[in-house]
C-alpha cells in the first residue's frame, strides 16, 4: 500500500486565536531581502540608505492592496458571493501585475515629493523587484496554488526535483506542473542578468525597462501552463495580454526616450 502523501502545513505558528501563515512569512522575507539589495545599491549610487526604507513603507501596503483589488475584480463572481474572503490575503490571491501598478504609482509620487529621479529609483530597484517575486512564488508553493496542468510523477522526477516539491505538487489525487518553480527560477536568472547589466552602464531607465521585458517574456510562456489564470475573456488570459502590452510599452519607451534625449544619463553616472 502506497504511503499517503500529506501536503505541507500552511500555518507556521498556531498560537490559538493567532495563526501565522507561511505565505505571509515568505512574502515578508522576499520584501526584506529585496530591500537589503536595493539599499546597498542606493548607497553606491549616492542616495541615502533611508530612501528605499521610506519608499517601501508606502509601496508595500499599497502594492498589496492593489494586488488584491486586481485579483478580486477578475474573480468577482466568487468574491461577490463570499465577501468575507476578500480581506483574507493569506489564503492567496495576490496578482503580481496589480502589485506592480501600485508600487510603480507609489514610486512616481514618492520621487516627485523627494525630488529624486523616478528612473534612478526604478533602475536601482529592478533586481530587487525580481528577487522579491522569485521568493514570493514559494508562498504559492506552500498554498498549493498557481500550479500548472496535470503531469505524472515520473515527469516531475525527470526534472530532478527533490521529493518535498514533488509531494507538494500532489493535489487531490494528481500531480501538477510546478509553475511557481518555473517562474521563481526564471526570476532568479533575471536578477543575475540585471546585476550584471549594471556594469554595462545602460542609459537611465533601461535597467528597469529590461526588468519589465524579462519578467513579461517569462510570465507569458509560463502562464500558458497554469490552470488558475485570471481570464479577460473565455480564451484570453489576462496575464498574457498584460505581458505582451508591457513588452511593447517598454520597448517603445526605450526608443522614445533615446530619440528624444530623455535617456542621455547613464546608470553609473546618475
Amino acid at each position: 500500500m502506497e504511503e499517503e502523501i500529506k501536503p505541507l502545513n500552511p500555518i507556521a505558528l498556531d498560537l490559538g486565536p493567532l495563526q501565522v501563515h507561511w505565505y505571509g512569512l515568505i512574502i515578508g522575507a522576499g520584501v526584506l531581502l529585496a530591500l537589503y539589495l536595493a539599499v546597498r545599491e542606493a548607497e553606491r549610487r549616492g542616495l541615502s540608505k533611508d530612501t528605499f526604507v521610506d519608499l517601501i513603507l508606502f509601496a508595500v501596503p499599497i502594492a498589496i492592496i492593489c494586488a488584491r483589488i486586481y485579483y478580486v475584480l477578475f474573480e468577482w463572481d466568487y468574491y461577490s458571493q463570499h465577501p468575507g474572503e476578500i480581506i483574507k490575503v493569506w489564503h492567496g490571491g495576490i496578482a503580481i501585475h496589480g502589485a506592480l501598478i501600485g508600487s510603480v504609482a507609489t514610486a512616481v509620487v514618492f520621487a516627485r515629493i523627494k525630488k529624486v529621479s523616478f528612473w534612478k529609483l526604478a533602475d536601482i530597484a529592478a533586481p530587487s523587484l525580481l528577487l522579491g517575486q522569485a521568493i514570493g512564488r514559494w508562498g504559492n508553493f506552500i498554498n498549493q496554488e498557481a500550479h500548472g496542468g496535470e503531469v505524472s510523477r515520473a515527469f516531475l522526477e525527470n526534472l530532478l526535483l527533490p521529493d518535498f516539491i514533488i509531494n507538494q505538487m500532489y493535489i487531490n489525487g494528481s500531480y501538477y506542473h510546478p509553475t511557481f518553480l518555473y517562474e521563481s527560477v526564471w526570476n532568479i536568472v533575471g536578477v543575475v542578468i540585471l546585476v550584471l547589466l549594471r556594469k554595462a552602464n545602460l542609459r537611465q531607465g533601461e535597467l528597469f525597462l529590461a526588468y519589465v521585458i524579462w519578467y513579461s517574456v517569462g510570465r507569458f510562456f509560463i502562464e500558458r501552463l497554469r490552470t488558475d489564470s485570471l481570464m479577460l475573456t473565455e480564451t484570453l488570459r489576462m496575464a498574457q495580454v498584460i505581458s505582451i502590452a508591457l513588452i511593447v510599452i517598454a520597448a517603445v519607451l526605450i526608443i522614445f526616450r533615446r530619440t528624444r534625449g530623455y535617456a542621455d544619463k547613464r546608470y553609473l553616472e546618475s
